[in-house]
């Protein structure tokens, strides 16, 4: 029987089980995470089409802050559906080439965001420690090439997770203890050898967060330096204050994520196999909640705008609805 359950082949499909010890649960698990990606949906379309339609937002922070956006669309819509299908329907079959798929968007999305974030570090040095040039510095054509850059890079980095997992030969077990697929997750079960994959996505993650942390604590060093030098404090307050949105958008990214890497893999028998999943479930789904309500609350030119765009629309719509009545 062992023999049996060691054959090694490539399944047509896992199965992925949602968040293991918590099945009993799943219908009032899938409430919060619905409701979250809702407003996630409606909050990153909101900013998006704000900043493409108001031509004053056609800057270099906001130009950057789209393509966030964009990624923070795209991470949720790649994992949530599916959890709420498994947590709605139990419907956790899934392909091996769409779990291969997932696999790689959701490492690209996340290193890609990660490459996003450095640059909105730098256009924040450039803005503070050299603003005379900014413009001059960070033409659109200029933008474009960066974000090209951290998709390039992000690509790169990625598609060996997938010929990675696509060497391995597979047991009969095909059962993935997760919401979704992600490459340690596929790897572990393999039948062979899972060293190479351990080795490349350690190496990946820590060159990757590691070297990105580096660059932004870095740029915000430069930044602080230059603060407190301006001569006024309402001038440094006014500085740091074109900081803070990203500022709480960085730890909001990079502090769950450091938390997850080191526990699963330094404190992975303390803490509980339910928390981990549960955990990298909320990391897809909260921070492109918060991320619009963190630049929604603190930045007074995209407050302004969205409130004139809803004014608007109320004006256009009332005499309408007035007519009908």
């Amino acid at each position: 029987m062992a023999d049996v359950n060691h054959t090694a082949f490539r399944p047509g499909t896992f199965l992925l089980v949602g968040i293991p010890g918590l099945e009993k649960f799943h219908l009032w698990i899938s409430l919060p995470f619905f409701s979250m990606y809702i407003f996630a949906l409606l909050g990153n379309l909101v900013l998006l089409f704000t900043i493409v339609r108001e031509q004053s937002l056609h800057k270099p922070m906001y130009l950057f802050l789209s393509a966030l956006t964009v990624a923070d669309l795209l991470l949720s819509t790649t994992t949530v559906p599916r959890m709420l299908a498994i947590f709605w329907f139990r419907v956790g079959d899934i392909s091996f080439g769409a779990c291969l798929a997932q696999v790689f968007l959701v490492h690209f999305i996340f290193a890609a965001e990660s490459g996003i974030l450095v640059a909105m570090a730098f256009d924040r040095y450039v803005a503070i420690c050299n603003p005379l040039r900014y413009v001059t510095l960070l033409t659109h054509s200029v933008i474009w090439r960066i974000e090209l850059a951290a998709v390039v890079r992000s690509f790169c980095i990625v598609l060996p997770f997938v010929f990675l997992l696509l060497r391995l030969s597979y047991c009969t077990n095909r059962v993935i203890p997760h919401s979704y697929c992600e490459h340690m997750g596929v790897a572990r079960l393999a039948c062979t050898s899972i060293k190479v994959n351990v080795v490349y996505g350690l190496t990946a993650a820590l060159l990757l967060l590691g070297g990105d942390v580096v660059l932004i604590a870095v740029s915000y060093g430069l930044i602080l330096r230059a603060v407190f030098q301006l001569p006024s404090a309402g001038a440094r307050r006014k500085a740091m204050s074109t900081c803070g949105s990203h500022l709480c958008i960085i730890l909001l990214f990079y502090t769950p994520a450091f938390f997850s890497f080191f526990t699963h893999r330094f404190g992975g028998h303390s803490i509980p196999r339910h928390v981990h999943i549960l955990l990298a479930c909320l990391y897809v789904v909260v921070p492109p909640m918060l991320n619009p309500v963190i630049y929604g609350v603190n930045n007074k030119q995209i407050r302004e705008t969205v409130m004139s765009m809803f004014a608007h629309l109320q004006s256009t719509l009332s005499p309408t609805a007035g007519k009908a009545s």
